[in-house]
């Protein structure tokens, strides 16, 4: 029984991780995987900081509950949390659009974001219990 619900748990996270950056690839008006192909290290840096900050909030998520609904329910929260950063960082940015200058290869953007889910990730975490 205790395999099952590890089965079960690892791919309820596979599938919340992925669901999560298909929601963020969807904020870019740009295809985030042909930029990828394109080699535009930007959009690949700032999606890897989405990755690790997802990872980490779904990571805590589940170390910290004991259920799969409690799971997935504090890592929406999390998540929720983590696209609310992107578009606070955008407001505070008004002339510096930043999917644009992903888009244009900026790799300071793309550390930038990426430093700021890894951060968010990593502070949300915290409120997770």
């Amino acid at each position: 029984m205790v395999a099952v619900n590890i089965i079960i748990s690892v791919a309820v996270i596979i599938v919340l991780q992925f669901l999560g950056m298909l929601v963020f690839n969807l904020m870019t008006p740009f295809n985030d995987m042909e930029e990828l192909r394109q080699g535009n290290v930007a959009v690949g840096l700032a999606m890897g900081g989405k990755f690790m900050g997802t990872a980490i909030i779904l990571g805590v998520s589940a170390f910290t509950n004991s259920t799969i609904w409690h799971m997935a329910l504090w890592f929406a929260v999390g998540y929720l949390c983590l696209l609310a950063a992107y578009w606070v960082l955008e407001l505070a940015t008004p002339k510096l659009t930043l999917h644009e200058q992903l888009k244009k290869g900026n790799v300071a953007v793309g550390i930038l974001l990426a430093s700021v889910y890894v951060g968010m990730g990593f502070s949300v975490s915290s409120l997770i219990i």
